[in-house]
């Protein structure tokens, strides 16, 4: 960034209206910008959807689909219309907003032609703007606070944005030429972010593969997958026989958490990583009367809103003084040392997976208990073996780590981007 734009930054920040900038009701802008509303810019669109065109819809992180929704991707409560007429035609480069969440972001520009739900706002841009441009340029905090600050509801679950609002909100806008240079290069930033999560979606994809070939299926002594020079066949112990389990924190209400010299390992970090993030931990009191947890300890969630999310599990790596574990979860400590990588993602396998979804119980909520998770086989090859298989999903681990450390960074900077260009603080 240059002394220049840095120098701009700091008068804008404290309210001085640099050379070339005026004061408008969108802020300090660049002179030769013009003011004006939605309303001057968009009209609504009121046409009736047939039987070819596809279902779109507006996410409040993705923006429009570019395609047909999936009756999967539907929110549970939204059932489709068997009368096409009843939605609404949308055309490419048609802004559309859910008229109950575009306070939160749910609007964008639409990218090929379709029909969205009758409960959206279709809006048709004339020839002052380009719809890539506004595409970004709607889902910048400023306009979103506009957007939040013209829809009516006693609560924010129940607000609203009317086409009557909608269209009295203010922007500022530069030259049609402007405006492409700036959605060229936003789009740009889009496709980095989007190669990011394709290459993340490929190492988990890869990952999940190797859990499938890297251990042995129930009957055999031997993985599909594996590294040269191990020929030994396999054992299958119950985890009952090569460890005991401990409860999590007791006792204990919500006073008590936030504050104190003690650590507690969160529901959702055992959840989340097959490996325990050091630095997902709260504060809490010490007290020597709960169960302290100790490197290579396990453990395993008891309780989840689906079978498959039942039993999940995390390997604590941590060696920090009194640290307790989470009161939905159960700690489980080896008799001896498996690798910790190892064990981690074996238990993370299809395999175990199975086993553990096999003994939950439950209707609208499932529950396992302790006793049956040490009821659970166990593929265990040797030492030196599970240090190989362990190193190789530490690898693939640590991939997917620095490619989502990469995409946050990116994110970022594209956040950083649309301020400073969709506000003219930076020109093209």
């Amino acid at each position: 960034m240059t002394s220049t734009i840095k120098r701009r930054i700091a008068h804008i920040r404290h309210g001085q209206v640099p050379k070339g900038y005026r004061l408008t009701r969108c802020g300090i802008v660049p002179t030769d910008w013009m003011e004006s509303c939605l309303g001057d810019i968009y009209a609504e669109r009121n046409e009736p959807g047939n039987e070819n065109l596809p279902l779109l819809m507006v996410s409040i992180h993705s923006g429009v689909s570019d395609g047909e929704v999936d009756e999967e991707q539907l929110p549970k409560k939204v059932k489709r219309i068997a009368d096409k007429t009843q939605y609404k035609r949308a055309a490419s480069g048609d802004l559309v907003f859910n008229m109950m969440r575009a306070w939160q972001g749910a609007i964008g520009t639409v990218r090929t032609e379709g029909m969205v739900s009758p409960a959206y706002i279709v809006a048709v841009p004339n020839d002052k703007v380009d719809p890539l441009f506004m595409d970004y340029y709607v889902k910048m905090e400023r306009t979103i606070q506009y957007i939040h600050r013209q829809s009516y509801g006693v609560t924010d679950f129940r607000l609203r944005l009317y086409w009557d609002s909608f269209v009295s909100i203010p922007c500022v806008l530069p030259s049609l030429a402007e405006q492409r240079k700036i959605a060229k290069i936003l789009a740009t930033q889009d496709r980095v972010i989007e190669l990011l999560n394709r290459k993340i979606e490929q190492l988990k994809l890869l990952k999940k593969c190797y859990l499938r070939k890297m251990f042995p299926q129930h009957g055999k002594n031997k993985p599909e997958v594996r590294f040269s020079g191990f020929t030994d066949e396999w054992r299958w112990r119950r985890l009952g026989e090569m460890g005991n389990v401990f409860a999590g924190l007791s006792g204990k209400n919500k006073e008590d958490f936030g504050h104190g010299n003690g650590h507690y390992v969160t529901y959702l970090n055992v959840f989340s990583n097959p490996i325990s993030d050091l630095k997902m931990t709260e504060a809490i009191e010490v007290d020597s009367s709960q169960n302290s947890v100790r490197y290579g300890d396990i453990f395993f969630t008891v309780s989840s809103e689906t079978p498959e999310d039942i039993g999940m599990s995390s390997v604590w790596l941590g060696t920090m003084e009194d640290t307790y574990l989470n009161s939905f979860c159960f700690g489980y400590r080896p008799k001896e040392m498996f690798n910790p990588h190892y064990i981690a993602n074996v238990l993370r396998s299809e395999i175990i997976r199975r086993q553990i979804v096999y003994r939950a119980q439950g209707i609208s909520r499932y529950n396992i208990s302790r006793n049956e998770v040490m009821q659970i086989l166990i593929p265990l090859p040797t030492k030196a073996e599970q240090v190989k298989v362990g190193a190789f999903f530490s690898n693939v681990d640590n991939q997917i780590a620095l490619h989502q450390r990469k995409h946050d960074e990116e994110v970022l900077k594209k956040k950083a981007l649309m301020q400073l260009l969709l506000s003219g603080i930076v020109r093209v």
